[in-house]
């Protein structure tokens, strides 16, 4: 007879994970092992990273989902590898290889190429890719060997450094630092850079060191969260609002707090301004997001009580881990 399985007592959590995602998972997978380890009700993620990229992954959990759509119009900054002079299938080293060439370009071509790609420019998205077409994913296509039309599509490269190079010997590449748009699919840019520097070219590596204001030094690792103790990982979430850097804050007292968790407009002696971050005073709480026009405070996200009263008495961090049978 089968022992019965067990199932994890999940609990409220609220707050951000920043993870450093390793390679070979997919963003959900990680999502997923990182709410189990928490035992979270409730999480979600800002944007993706592909399986084949590792790096900076604000995980959001509870009241935090309400938040995390504002992340992901967050730049990005990317340390990548291009390998010249072969092109593959997909952009990376994943793929068949399509075509081999020469490198033959110098060190002034690569300058000149690389001042080519900065500010402004137009991208045609990759088939493998979690964009969608008609609601299912390019990569979806991609697989059973479809090619579709895809619309090119405006992102910024901000800046764009060369860390490292080697033009000659048996795997010639550029070794990059990017700091681009939201959007930007930097297999698509290596590729570019391949094609215009007369060789083609493919990733072979790619780890996002930064997203809006999040640095991989402030990460954990899913094996140092696993290693951690129960309390240990509760204490590595943070606050809510870390989501909301750059937002002014404003704070309310009683009555005024309550109408507006109640979605009621307040008026008071206020500057005008399209982000606020609203708190509610003794004890002091986050209530949500506002703009301020003509004076007014106009709510919008909103924490509801519930969220409010389990992030003010902060679930125990040392609560048994029952188990029940299923």
């Amino acid at each position: 007879m089968n022992a019965p399985r067990t199932r994890v007592q999940r609990r409220p959590v609220h707050g951000v994970l920043l993870l450093d995602k390793p390679l070979g998972l997919s963003s959900n997978q990680a999502l997923q092992k990182a709410k189990w380890l928490l035992r979270a009700e409730k999480a979600g993620h800002t944007g993706t990273l592909d399986p084949l990229a590792s790096g900076v992954l604000p995980l959001c959990f509870g009241a935090a989902t309400k938040f995390s759509q504002l992340h992901l119009d967050a730049d990005k900054i990317y340390e990548t590898t291009i390998r010249l002079g072969t092109k593959t299938s997909t952009g990376d080293a994943e793929g068949d290889v399509l075509e081999v060439r020469e490198v033959s370009c110098s060190v002034g071509t690569v300058v000149e190429v690389l001042d080519r790609f900065m500010g402004p420019i137009r991208q045609i998205p990759p088939m493998h890719s979690a964009l969608k077409k008609d609601g299912k994913p390019l990569y979806e296509y991609a697989r059973s060997g479809e090619t579709v039309e895809r619309e090119a599509r405006d992102v910024v490269i901000h800046d764009l450094e060369l860390l490292d190079m080697a033009l000659k010997g048996e795997e010639p590449f550029l070794r990059l630092r990017v700091h681009c748009s939201k959007g930007t699919y930097i297999r698509t840019l290596g590729e570019d850079i391949g094609e215009a520097l007369g060789c083609g070219g493919h990733l072979v590596a790619l780890r996002r060191v930064a997203t809006g204001p999040f640095e991989a030094g402030q990460c954990v690792s899913l094996d140092v969260l696993e290693a951690m103790e129960e309390g240990q990982r509760l204490s590595a979430v943070q606050p809510v609002d870390v989501l909301l850097p750059g937002f002014t804050a404003l704070n309310l007292e009683g009555d005024e707090a309550s109408r507006f968790l109640n979605g009621v407009r307040r008026r008071g002696p206020w500057v005008d301004c399209d982000q606020v971050v609203v708190y509610g005073e003794d004890p002091r709480a986050l209530l949500g997001t506002a703009v301020v026009q003509d004076g007014e405070l106009i709510p919008g996200r909103l924490l509801s009580p519930i969220e409010i009263q389990q992030i003010l008495e902060k679930s125990p961090a040392t609560e048994p881990m029952l188990a029940e049978q299923v």
